[in-house]
């Protein structure tokens, strides 16, 4: 791992880690968390709820490979490897347990963060971000199997495409990401083991109206002791590893990220017991 750093036009930085020269900003002052965006989107997707969370704690919003300012390199979009850049990241900055907070595509790779590398982190955050593909419907897996190169001329004018011909480093591999997405998304995956043998106390956040049903949500929390049993009057029955489910009201997968009941969880959460500097 290089340690070099420069400058981005405006309040973000570069930091050349794991082979990928990856775009962050810093946001606020405390106890540091990691904030990952979703597919297609970049850090500027939390900019609604970035007040709230930058009041308590230093932010740090991470553009992943191939989104925002962070230009492709030739690899797969997969959540496995981008979680060893944010691993990287992680000691390149000298941040000592950092919270990791992640969206959709981002939930995945914080969730494999949080699985390869549980000594870098305090706790964890996985929103709208299933743990099997069979969870999510056919309908949203045939429109999945529509993401590839030949979709840009119909992504014009959308946000998504707007953003990165606005931010990338080069606008002309909208095509090549949306291929590589498309390549990721039709992969079969069941993280169900790696959810079982979580050693970082998690809360998994999901929309009421998210791309998988709440069900699914609930399944993921049971692997983690949760559910299983009745709370206690003095919260003896909750997960013995500290883990927690939120599902949001009146949300869907796509606005969950720039909720403000999204921040108030999230703060919930890293804020609320076994939040010392110790914990964990």
């Amino acid at each position: 791992m290089t340690t070099n750093s420069t400058t981005a036009k405006g309040a973000g930085e570069y930091a050349e880690v794991n082979g990928i020269n990856l775009y962050y900003e810093t946001h606020g002052a405390g106890r540091p968390l990691v904030l990952l965006h979703g597919g297609l989107a970049s850090g500027e997707m939390f900019g609604p709820v970035l007040p709230a969370l930058a009041g308590r704690h230093q932010v740090i919003t991470v553009d992943l490979q191939g989104h925002g300012r962070t230009a492709d390199i030739d690899r797969p979009i997969d959540v496995r490897l981008m979680a060893d850049d944010i691993a990287a990241l992680i000691d390149h900055l000298g941040l000592a347990k950092p919270d990791l907070v992640g969206y959709s595509l981002g939930g995945g790779v914080a969730f494999f963060t949080a699985v390869k590398h549980p000594q870098k982190l305090r706790k964890l955050v996985m929103a709208a971000a299933n743990i099997r593909r069979d969870a999510i419907p056919p309908e949203m897996l045939a429109q999945q199997a529509q993401v590839n190169s030949g979709a840009v001329e119909f992504m014009k004018g959308t946000p998504m495409y707007e953003l990165y011909q606005r931010v990338a480093p080069r606008p002309e591999d909208f095509g090549r990401l949306l291929d590589k997405i498309g390549e990721s998304m039709g992969k079969d995956f069941d993280h169900s083991e790696q959810m079982r043998g979580l050693q970082v106390p998690t809360m998994l956040v999901c929309a009421d109206a998210d791309m998988a049903p709440p069900s699914h949500y609930v399944e993921a929390f049971k692997l983690l002791d949760g559910g299983l049993r009745d709370g206690g009057w003095m919260g003896e029955g909750r997960p013995k590893g500290g883990h927690a489910l939120a599902v949001l009201p009146g949300l869907t997968h796509y606005n969950l990220g720039a909720s403000p009941l999204f921040a108030a969880v999230v703060l919930d959460f890293l804020d609320g017991p076994g939040s010392g500097s110790g914990s964990g």
